[in-house]
């Protein structure tokens, strides 16, 4: 059908027009939904209740660690910890109970890790689904009411990224795609393989560090990789965002594996780097102060306007799906 829609996120203007369709919010509702927020906050008596959803599809590998790391990033970067977890699992027909074992192994150990607490969820075998599927929510309490939304970056702003991209995308692809990859370098194709663990998907310290230091917006680049992150801090802000793209950090081991494939790394998946902007003033202090820990580096200014460009005004591409999905159906 020549209007299928591609696997992967919907169209951020298709998501537009379903999201304008809905009523109004309540008062309570602080941050509902919208184009590039990672989560949205709701006022309770506590404080600001900060909830995010996400599911895990693009690998059958590391599933259960994968949707807590991820969904506890996307509550960390509204600058707010995440401390409660639930999780809907999906079984493919044939799992045996020795496999849902494994799985909820590995969801407790990345729990611990995080040092987050599994409140509740859903589990089923299902002919609905090909491999294990989980779909995460993740809380947090902000008791003093404040979060740090994608949206507030302003122009003057200074834009920084925390951690190379893509980290996920490089670990996704040499467990899916390995058998393509010989011609790699051994020690890249080992390092992709193990990105997961090293040098890690989790933004959780840098993001709550970031908010401590003053960032004005924050924003986790997942699905359709940097170039997505980077187009929707800008679309959520209502800013442009003008990149240096040779300050930009990358993986290498990932941008190897995305060349070897024929992907483009700006569009590959790109959880373990975090995007930030600071007032232009305060940018230094804060990359010297998160690069502490994680390899830190301003990458753009924000200016009146809209977009994302290079420093010669041409557009960053929109990916309308990520590389690794594109990739992976090529595959199958």
């Amino acid at each position: 059908m020549s209007d299928a829609l591609p696997n992967g996120k919907l169209p951020a203007a298709l998501l537009r027009e379903l999201l304008a369709a809905s009523p109004p919010l309540p008062p309570e509702v602080r941050l509902g939904p919208r184009v590039g927020e990672d989560a949205c906050a709701i006022d309770v008596p506590a404080g600001a209740l900060v909830a995010a959803t996400d599911p895990i599809t693009l690998t059958g590998s590391g599933v259960a660690a994968h949707a807590v790391v991820v969904n506890a990033n996307d509550v960390a970067v509204m600058g707010v910890r995440p401390r409660w977890f639930l999780a809907s699992v999906l079984f493919p027909s044939g799992t045996r109970a020795a496999d849902v074992r494994a799985c909820f192994a590995q969801m407790q150990a990345a729990l611990r890790a995080a040092d987050v607490t599994l409140v509740g969820g859903h589990t089923e075998v299902t002919s609905a689904v090909t491999q294990t599927v989980v779909v995460g929510q993740m809380l947090g309490l902000a008791t003093d009411g404040r979060f740090v939304p994608t949206g507030g970056a302003r122009p003057g702003d200074a834009v920084v990224q925390v951690g190379p991209a893509p980290i996920e995308g490089a670990a996704v692809l040499a467990a899916e795609a390995g058998a393509r990859l010989a011609g790699v370098d051994a020690a890249l194709r080992a390092a992709a393989a193990g990105a997961l663990e090293r040098p890690g998907i989790s933004v959780v310290a840098c993001a709550l560090r970031a908010a401590e230091l003053g960032a004005t917006a924050l924003h986790d680049p997942t699905e359709g990789g940097l170039a997505c992150g980077l187009h929707e801090l800008a679309d959520a802000s209502g800013v442009r965002i003008v990149l240096d793209e040779a300050a930009v950090l990358w993986f290498e081991p990932g941008v190897a594996v995305c060349c070897a494939l024929g992907a483009d790394p700006w569009g590959t998946l790109a959880s373990g780097a975090l995007l930030a902007t600071f007032p232009e003033a305060h940018a230094g202090r804060a990359c010297r102060a998160l690069a502490e820990s994680t390899p830190s580096r301003v990458i753009g200014r924000v200016e009146a306007g809209t977009g994302v460009v290079h420093a010669d005004g041409s557009a960053l591409r929109e990916f309308a799906r990520d590389e690794v999905a594109r990739v992976l159906e090529a595959e199958r």
